[in-house]
């Protein structure tokens, strides 16, 4: 699992000219599930998506008063922008044209997703989402810009 999380000032998505999801200061996340997530048990799947919401919402990447990076999520009653992103596993090692072969398949990876949005939701954190396997467009004012990516098989060892 890899989550591509940008801090931001404001993030909003859209499918079909429509805003589906908004939010204000917290995080945008692009949410990518590999092949490799869903292999495993069921059960060591979701202890994976627990570890990972776990970083996420307790990443301390906002500023406090002295402008350190020093607050999470919760401190600044920040929201979260979850959005699905196979493409964040795309191999490009080969010729110009990206291979998507390492995504995970789209049933299991949305009930994977949809188990770290409620996860989310659970640590009392205000989540909008995206349309899983839509065609969307996303709007963000990147904060600092702020960008870091997690990554499951350094974080939870496979």
């Amino acid at each position: 699992m890899k989550l591509l999380i940008q801090r931001v000032t404001e993030a909003s998505v859209s499918v079909e000219g429509q805003i589906i999801g908004k939010i204000g200061r917290g995080l945008l996340v692009l949410v990518g599930i590999g092949s490799v997530d869903l292999e495993c048990e069921k059960q060591r799947q979701l202890e994976i998506a627990d570890k990972m919401v776990k970083k996420l919402v307790g990443l301390r990447i906002f500023e406090d008063e002295n402008g350190k990076t020093n607050l999470d999520m919760k401190t600044i009653g920040g929201e979260l922008l979850l959005i699905s992103q196979f493409t964040l596993y795309a191999e490009c090692r080969k010729g110009n044209r990206p291979s998507f072969t390492n995504a995970g398949e789209p049933e299991g990876a949305y009930q994977l997703y949809c188990y770290l949005a409620d996860k989310c939701r659970q640590e009392s954190v205000r989540v909008e989402e995206g349309r899983f396997g839509a065609n969307m467009q996303v709007n963000l004012v990147n904060d600092g810009p702020f960008t870091i990516m997690l990554d499951s098989a350094e974080i939870c060892k496979f």
